[in-house]
């Protein structure tokens, strides 16, 4: 039992090691405006109030391109 605890420690530590060691996700800073009923939510400069989230931008994997099936 203890030799299966130990190799499962082992394995966890060897595996967030590496998710460490790669590199950090790029992030993309994303604003959209407010909206309540159809109309922009305003502040007391007038201007509208904007909800701002940080998001991964995920890479682009290439590929082959792939022919269109063409339908009877």
């Amino acid at each position: 039992m203890k030799k299966l605890m130990l190799a499962l420690f082992i394995s966890l530590a060897a595996t967030s090691a590496f998710s460490a060691a790669s590199e950090p996700a790029e992030t993309k800073k994303v604003c959209i405006d407010k909206v309540d009923k159809g109309k922009p939510v305003l502040d007391k400069q007038g201007k509208a109030v904007q909800i701002c989230k940080e998001v991964k931008q995920h890479k682009k994997l290439e590929g082959t391109k792939v022919d269109d099936v063409k339908k009877k």
